[in-house]
């Protein structure tokens, strides 16, 4: 199962996966203004690819955006990738 834990403060940020506890990924983000956040790098340890890791980040980004009326600029190429890919996480897109 992973775990993934959020680290937040006014400027940056980020969403960190674990699995048995130990670290699988990390995405980070920076604020841009009150109500967005840019995902600026995706990185899933090796040992871990193929996983889902970088997908249960990328959810929980999304999840946090919703709860909190936040929009997502994904400026990372896999986070910019999962938006193209994905019809149901475009409603936290920045238009």
């Amino acid at each position: 199962m992973i775990e993934v834990k959020q680290n937040n403060d006014e400027k940056h940020g980020s969403f960190e996966a674990f699995i048995d506890g130990k670290r699988a990924g990390m995405m980070t983000y920076t604020w841009a203004g009150e109500e967005r956040f840019i995902i600026d790098h995706t990185e899933v340890e090796e040992a871990y690819n193929g996983k889902g890791v970088g997908k249960e980040m990328l959810l929980a980004a999304v999840n946090f955006a919703r709860k909190d009326g936040k929009k997502i600029i994904p400026l990372c190429p896999f986070a910019k990738a999962s938006f193209q890919k994905s019809e149901e996480l475009q409603d936290v897109l920045v238009n």
